[in-house]
């Protein structure tokens, strides 16, 4: 009696929805068939990303989804809106990162007025630039300036052959004091001792 009264209650609840909640119920169920049927091979349920997107587009547009979903929990679903919504979001801001890039014939300019005039520095371009109305920053100013090479700086290599030559006392407690000649390389840094005698 009490089965029959539940029958009858739920049909007159289906004749109640509209079409487009019992369209979206039937949809539902049988999209959760197919995920069973393809899962019976193995023991652990197969849900491809456009499972997912499902079950997300659904809990979005019918309101009594929770009802109906069996294979997998109603906060499950929850976290692949979630998830969706964070990857949107990082698609959306992906393009706009950083600074834009500067445009061609600004880059050309600037290398022009570089090479035209090597006493300039980035901040006379970049003041130069401002008075023809392209607005650019210093930075970028310094970062396209052709900078005039230039031949390296000394070193001591040309100083290498120099060494360096003095008489250094040597005193002992047995001896007298005698004097050595040493001399001392500048590209080695070796001491060597030529040679010594006995002062007076």
């Amino acid at each position: 009696m009490l089965s029959t009264f539940w029958l009858l209650f739920s049909s007159l609840g289906t004749w109640l929805r509209s079409r487009t909640a019992l369209q979206a119920e039937i949809l539902s169920l049988r999209h959760q068939l197919l995920v069973l049927e393809r899962s019976q091979r193995g023991r652990r349920l197969r849900l491809h990303h456009t499972d997912r997107v499902l079950w997300v587009w659904l809990s979005r547009l019918w309101q009594g989804w929770r009802s109906v979903v069996r294979i997998v929990k109603p906060d499950t679903i929850i976290s692949w809106s979630r998830k969706g919504f964070r990857l949107y979001w990082r698609w959306q801001n992906r393009a706009r990162q950083g600074r834009p890039s500067t445009a061609r014939d600004v880059r050309d300019l600037i290398r022009k007025m570089s090479l035209a005039n090597p006493g300039w520095g980035a901040p006379r371009i970049h003041g130069e630039l401002l008075k023809l109305g392209i607005n650019v920053g210093e930075t970028t100013v310094a970062k396209y300036l052709v900078r005039p090479h230039r031949p390296p700086s000394q070193t001591w290599r040309p100083f290498s052959p120099i060494t360096s030559t003095n008489w250094f006392p040597l005193t002992s407690l047995l001896f007298p004091q005698r004097l050595s000649v040493c001399s001392l390389c500048s590209w080695c840094y070796r001491m060597t001792v030529a040679g010594y005698c006995i002062s007076v």
